[in-house]
């Protein structure tokens, strides 16, 4: 008699295809184009503050105002994938955020652009988790953690591309910042290549009873690895007892350690980030001059990532995010007292190579931890809760920055780090097993 295998077995089974290929690239420059979103804001908000002669506290509304959307875009975002589906969301996310920031570019006034960047920030939160857990429950199992952090790296890409759109645009006339906003408008037409191009989760599509749907998917990847199909029983997963809830006796303690790492990294992340070329200005440096340093920071996230898709696998999940949330922490500290350009530069990429590493490992590490029906829930949540603290973060920057400048600034950044890199170290090591039915 024929062995059967469940078709989340099948999937794991398989070598990386050109299905993978397709499905990793697909859903990465959605991912890319997020993140250009999130960087254009730092670039434009250095540019705000020369053009409409706006103080620290109204940049640092602005900043943190698409976070405001973000926390709650993430929160619903993963009830909505658990719901009504993956890519549905996905693509939904997309059509939101690039109409919002094409809408932007046309601002007139403060108010106008404080609620566009709302908006932008609902389908930019929602978006992040959705992908990840898409992406994590096609993956092969074997290399599951460095195909979620691959995705990641989309997230360097799309910096890149704002540093460079920051760099080249917005220093060129005083309407720079509205050309570069404008660009944001892609996204809302490859909301039609993820709504149309990109396979729904096996996964999902079983807690549905959409099994039809979820064996054509299956010979789709194992049609391009050659491999022949076996017999799937046409059963719904069975949803483990006591996980009914991510705050459930069997999940709480990952959960909680998640958040912390969540909060941690995004307080740090986005206070430094948001605010780098703008503080660059408060040093001194010409506008251009601190695009270019900011430039050059952006790029040593792509080593970062590469290291991080290395490490998951060999060492783990868990030590990989709690090393690179550590470099983050030493990194941060460095940068708040250097003064120097080449200090200033090798500090800052050293927080933005061991910085996006632990982003990496830590989007990896988000979907294992929960069973199938709560993976999105699970994912979003931890990531709504982080959201607060990008929201905490640009407003408690010139507060910091008027009791102690840059070095209390990154201080107790590199203590938010320090924080995540021991919560890390509560998360259970996933590596090499099977994702939860």
């Amino acid at each position: 008699m024929e062995q059967k295998l469940t078709r989340a077995q099948r999937l794991d089974r398989l070598p990386f295809t050109r299905q993978h290929t397709r499905l990793l690239v697909g859903s990465g420059v959605g991912w890319a184009l997020d993140a250009m979103d999130v960087g254009l804001i730092s670039f434009v908000m250095a540019a705000l503050a020369v053009s409409w002669k706006l103080d620290p506290t109204t940049l640092s509304v602005i900043g943190s105002i698409g976070f405001v959307g973000m926390a709650l875009g993430a929160s619903l975002g993963g009830l909505l994938a658990d719901r009504v589906g993956r890519r549905q969301v996905f693509a939904l996310t997309l059509l939101v955020y690039g109409i919002a920031t094409g809408a932007s570019a046309l601002a007139g006034s403060v108010a106008v652009l404080i609620a566009l960047r709302f908006l932008v920030g609902l389908g930019l939160g929602a978006e992040l988790p959705v992908a990840s857990t898409l992406v994590s429950e096609f993956a092969p199992r074997q290399m599951r953690g460095r195909v979620v952090v691959a995705l990641e790296a989309f997230w360097a890409v799309g910096w890149i591309g704002a540093a460079l759109l920051g760099y080249l645009l917005v220093p060129a006339s005083p309407d720079g910042w509205r050309w570069a906003l404008a660009v944001g408008i892609v996204p809302t037409l490859y909301a039609v290549v993820v709504r149309y191009g990109l396979p729904e989760s096996v996964r999902f599509l079983e807690s549905k009873r959409r099994f039809a749907e979820a064996e054509a998917s299956v010979r789709r990847f194992e049609d391009a690895a050659g491999v022949a199909p076996v017999p799937s029983p046409d059963e719904p997963p069975t949803v483990t007892a006591g996980t009914v809830s991510i705050w459930s006796p069997a999940l709480r303690g990952r959960t909680a350690a998640l958040w912390v790492v969540w909060f941690c990294i995004n307080l740090s992340y986005y206070g430094a980030f948001i605010w780098i070329p703008s503080l660059l200005v408060g040093r001194g440096f010409p506008l251009v001059k601190s695009f270019e340093f900011t430039l050059i920071i952006t790029l040593a996230q792509l080593p970062g990532y590469a290291a991080a898709a290395w490490l998951i696998e060999k060492w783990g999940r868990r030590p990989t995010l709690a090393t690179f949330l550590a470099g983050s922490a030493v990194a941060a500290v460095g940068f708040g007292v250097a003064n120097a350009e080449w200090s200033i530069l090798l500090t800052g990429c050293l927080l933005s190579f061991f910085n996006l590493g632990a982003w990496g490992a830590l989007y990896a590490v988000g979907p294992e931890l929960y069973p199938t029906t709560l993976r999105g829930t699970g994912a979003g949540a931890a990531a709504a809760f982080g959201r607060i603290a990008s929201i905490i973060a640009p407003l408690a920057v010139p507060v910091m920055l008027a009791s102690g400048g840059s070095g209390l600034v990154f201080g107790v950044f590199g203590a938010a780090f320090a924080l995540a890199a021991a919560a890390a170290t509560r998360l259970p090591e996933r590596r090499g097993t099977a994702l939860e039915s």
